[in-house]
């Protein structure tokens, strides 16, 4: 798995537009400007920051040696998914389909209208 793959996978989500707001190095995947996955393009092995329902976070990190607290973010509502070993791109895809819903359904009403 490779950053190429992820984005491609992101990006072919309705409504996604990717920037750079940090730095030079980390990637951000937004949905009515409100982010709901990060990916730093230095980091090796490639890992990416989802936001997760706070009921799930727990079972994941249990069930899979690939998933652990986020890095650099609130340990409740999100995860870091390393993609090596036990995480296939089953897993990934859930997992990010997870985390836009999760973002999308929080928008404002008015900011989903838009989006159509």
């Amino acid at each position: 798995m490779n950053i190429e793959d992820l984005r491609i996978y992101i990006l072919s989500k309705e409504y996604v537009t990717e920037d750079m707001p940090f730095d030079a190095t980390t990637l951000a995947f937004r949905i009515g400007n409100k982010i709901f996955g990060l990916t730093g393009l230095d980091r090796l092995p490639l890992q990416i920051n989802l936001k997760c329902d706070p009921e799930r976070v727990e079972e994941l990190r249990e069930n899979y040696s690939c998933v652990i607290p986020g890095y650099h973010m609130n340990k409740k509502h999100w995860n870091t998914l390393i993609l090596e070993d036990d995480c296939t791109w089953s897993l990934v895809k859930e997992l990010v389909d997870h985390s836009y819903d999760l973002v999308y359904a929080s928008l404002p009403k008015k900011v989903r209208e838009e989006l159509g």
